[in-house]
Order: C-alpha cells, then sequence, then structure tokens
C-alpha cells in the first residue's frame, strides 16, 4: 500500500455497537482513520471493495463467522497486515488460537482504551502518528460546527458518555441531552445520528430559542401558499426534511406553550398539517432535544408541558461541565490551537506546562465553547510561539454567546481573583483541610446567589433566570429563610 502516514487506517470489528464507538473514538482522537463494522462478513465485503487497512481490531465471539475466522482469512490475503484480536474470554484456548493463526496482539475485554491506542502505535511503528482529528479545527469559534466534528475526551466521565451513544445509537429512542452552555450538545446528537441506522438519512439541526415564536410553528411543520401575510409559496419544514433522519431541537425549553401540543402530536402519532394546510403529512423521525434548563423546574412552573418532558425524556444524556473533567482540557486546548493557528496561517503554536495547568484551574462558565474561543484568540494575537501565562490575560471570550470580549478592568480584576483563589487553595492545602473542592464550591455558589438576589432585588425567578438555574435551585442552596419575591 502507498498509504502516507495521514491516512493511516484502522478498522474496527466488534458486534458490540458500543465497543466499537469508544475504541474508534480514542482511535481517531489519536490521529487515525477508523472504519467500523459488525461482523467478518462486512469486513470482507469492504476489504474486497477498498483492500486492506493499515491495522485491524477484531472481536472473536460475533454473529456470523467468529473472529479467528476471519484472522485466518485475513491472514491468508494479506499476511503482513497486523490483527489485534480482542475477546472478553481471556482462556487458554482462546488466546493461544489467536496466536496461532497470526495475531499480533490479544486484547482482553473490558480494556483500558489508552493501552488500546498505545498498541495500535506499536502495532504500526512506521507511522508517524498524525495530529488528532477528533475535532475540525477549521470550524472558527462562530462558524457552524460541521458534521464531522468528534467530541474530544479521556475521562471516565466522557468515556460513559461515549458508550452511552453507542448504545442509544441503535435504539429507536427520543433523548433529552442536558447541559450547561457551551458543552456539546449539538455534537452528541450528531454522534447519535452518525452512529444509528438513519446515518443515510438526513441530520436537521434546529435552535428552537433563535427563532422567534411566530415563525417557529412555520419553520418547524412548514406553511403552504397563502397561509400568512407573505407566505408566497409552500414551505417544507424541519420535520420533513429530517424525514428518515434526525432532527435535533435544541433550546426546547424555549419552546411557547403552544407549540408544545403540536410538538407532542408529533411525536405521538409521526404525523401534523402545515400551517394553512388541510393534507396530514406523516413522517418517520427520531427526535433528539437538548436544553441547558431545568425542565421539571418548568413543568412546576406551568411553563412546559409534562407529557410533552416524558415524551422527550425517554433517555436523558447528561454532558458534564468542563469543570468537572479538567483533565480533558490540555487535550482540548492543543487541539483548538493547533486547528485555529493552521486556519488563520499564524504559524504553529503551542502552550507551555504552566499555562495548560492555569486553564485546568479555571471554572469555563462557558465550557468548550470558551475554551475554543480562547484558543482562537490566542492563536491570532499571541506575539510568540509558546504561550505563557501572561498571554491569558489578552482578550476573553464571554462566556454566554461565545463573543469576543476587549480587556478592561472587569476582565483584570477576574484575572487578580483567579489568582488570589489558586493562593486561597494553596494555603488551605497546606493546612490539610478536607473536601476543599466541597468547600469552594458551596463558597462560591453563596456568593454568587447573594449577589444576583441583590443584583434583581431579591427577586428569585429572575436571580434564577440570570445564572441559568431553575428556580428550585436557588431556593435549595439558600433555603427558606430568604425573603420570596
Amino acid at each position: 500500500m502507498n498509504t502516507s502516514d495521514a491516512e493511516r487506517r484502522v478498522w474496527v470489528v466488534d458486534d458490540d455497537r458500543a465497543v466499537r464507538f469508544v475504541l474508534a473514538t480514542a482511535l481517531r482522537e489519536a490521529g487515525y482513520a477508523v472504519d467500523g463494522f459488525e461482523n467478518a462478513a462486512s469486513a470482507l465485503e469492504a476489504l474486497q471493495a477498498r483492500g486492506a487497512p493499515d491495522l485491524l481490531f477484531t472481536d472473536v465471539r460475533m454473529p456470523g463467522e467468529d473472529g479467528l475466522k476471519l484472522l485466518d482469512r485475513l491472514k491468508a490475503a494479506h499476511p503482513q497486515l497486523p490483527v489485534i484480536v480482542m475477546s472478553a474470554y481471556t482462556d487458554v484456548a482462546s488466546t493461544a488460537s489467536a496466536f496461532r493463526g497470526g495475531a499480533h496482539e490479544f486484547l482482553s475485554k473490558p480494556f483500558d482504551l489508552d493501552d488500546a491506542v498505545a498498541l495500535a502505535a506499536r502495532a504500526l511503528p512506521a507511522a508517524r502518528v498524525p495530529a488528532p482529528v477528533a475535532a475540525d479545527p477549521d470550524a472558527g469559534p462562530d462558524a457552524k460546527e460541521p458534521a464531522g466534528q468528534q467530541l474530544i475526551g479521556d475521562t471516565p466521565a466522557m468515556r460513559a458518555l461515549f458508550r452511552a451513544i453507542g448504545r442509544l445509537a441503535q435504539v429507536p429512542l427520543s433523548v433529552l441531552v442536558t447541559g450547561e452552555t457551551g458543552t456539546g450538545k449539538e455534537l452528541v446528537a450528531s454522534a447519535l445520528h452518525r452512529e444509528s441506522p438513519r446515518a443515510s438519512g438526513p441530520f436537521v439541526a434546529l435552535n428552537t430559542a433563535a427563532i422567534p415564536a411566530e415563525l417557529l410553528e412555520s419553520e418547524l411543520f412548514g406553511h403552504e401558499a397563502g397561509a400568512f401575510t407573505g407566505a408566497n409559496r409552500r414551505h417544507v419544514g424541519r420535520f420533513e426534511q429530517a424525514h428518515g433522519g434526525t432532527l435535533f431541537l435544541d433550546e426546547i425549553g424555549d419552546m411557547p406553550a403552544s407549540l408544545q401540543t403540536r410538538l407532542l402530536r408529533v411525536l405521538a402519532e409521526g404525523e401534523f398539517f402545515r400551517v394553512g394546510g388541510r393534507e396530514l403529512i406523516r413522517v418517520d423521525v427520531r427526535v433528539i432535544a437538548a436544553t441547558h434548563q431545568d425542565l421539571e423546574a418548568r413543568v412546576a412552573e406551568g411553563r412546559f408541558r409534562a407529557d410533552l418532558l416524558h415524551r422527550l425524556d425517554v433517555v436523558r444524556l447528561r454532558i458534564p461541565p468542563l469543570r468537572e473533567r479538567r483533565a480533558d482540557i490540555p487535550l482540548l486546548a492543543e487541539t483548538f490551537l493547533r486547528g485555529a493557528a493552521r486556519k488563520l496561517g499564524a504559524g504553529a503554536k503551542r502552550f507551555d506546562p504552566a499555562t495548560l495547568a492555569a486553564l485546568q484551574a479555571l471554572d469555563w462558565p462557558g465550557n468548550v465553547r470558551e475554551l475554543q474561543n480562547l484558543c482562537w484568540s490566542l492563536a491570532a494575537l499571541a506575539p510568540g510561539d509558546t504561550i505563557g501565562v501572561d498571554d491569558l490575560g489578552g482578550p476573553r471570550p464571554s462566556a454566554d454567546a461565545g463573543a469576543m470580549s476587549t480587556p478592561g478592568p472587569a476582565h483584570t480584576s477576574a484575572v487578580e481573583w483567579d489568582v488570589q483563589l489558586g493562593q486561597w487553595a494553596l494555603r488551605n492545602l497546606q493546612a490539610g483541610i478536607p473536601d476543599l473542592h466541597a468547600v469552594a464550591r458551596t463558597r462560591f455558589e453563596q456568593a454568587l446567589l447573594n449577589a444576583a438576589l441583590e443584583h434583581t432585588g431579591g427577586r428569585r425567578a429572575e436571580a434564577a433566570a440570570l445564572l441559568g438555574v431553575g428556580r428550585n435551585t436557588v431556593t435549595r442552596k439558600l433555603g427558606p429563610t430568604r425573603t420570596r419575591r
């Protein structure tokens, strides 16, 4: 094969979709081009059509031809192809059979993803592992994230999320994705679609909060010509556009009550009428919804239908905020910085270790989006090839909208606050204070809530809205002693 280093191909053959998804994600993050197959037959078909990959992982026990028979056929046709055999059954007979058949290595399930990636690197000693391709770094901070962009992460929380995606992708259930602003809810929805039997169908995304309420009905369900002033021709709505595929409804908690009833009917019956139409439209659409709001609280307040919540929330996936997976920050930051520098033509840049440590110490209220925006800013404005802690004092992204802001007194105070917080933490660690994270979090939340209440004159609902939490959350954390308004 004349495959270049940047095109090293790895195939994963396993009937367990969750294993395929998680292993493929880890290998893609390491820079390989990965294809997955659910059985030996499909892998052999691809072998005939596309030629051999550079490396193949295969499970042993699969429906139809098992992995050891696949190994025999691969080695007969391509004796130099390294094959790694995986199995949860690590008895002597299985391992001996694998090695007799010419397996490069035997990987026992469950296995550590780091070990699997390291094993792939050893199996391809001549390969120069390319830069990670888990995310598309060419997409700017304000650009729509391309369909090929992947979630990035290697912490236990993200691995658990990957496993859940792998399992849920195959089943036709409605999924409610929850998480703070900027955590990557659309990426999760896209992954669920991409790994599902609907992958060949359309993936249609709509941020319901970004459409004026008076236009949202038409945007979702379409309209007929003459349905209202300005409706000069028929408009096909997002549900029809997503027929045979997946419809992702972001910020579902902001949907007007009048449309919630119509959405409920579509979810229950798979049918609707266009605005101003009499033709009953039937669609086959998987709906994935997302929100950063507390929907249970909105149900309690009468602002969201309980029956709609039950329809949407068949399975709930929570995306952890960045502060709960700090170990992923260096990988994310380096990936974003490398991509931004390449896109901007600014030359290669890197973070020094102290800067990566400083980034890990921040709480990132804007989550991954905020970190990505910062990396784009640094790629454009940092003067040297190595980014130090002092460079973080430049323009910083806003937490809510991802827009760039210029340095000012508020930013300077924020940097000073970070330094003071670090010093406070160091003193308490040296003093042996137990459960320091819990102590700091409690004090921070209390101060933040008190400030919000002072800003709103004690109006809890308004304070909760400003902070992006439910009113019940404010009540629970403050207790009943504060005066309600």
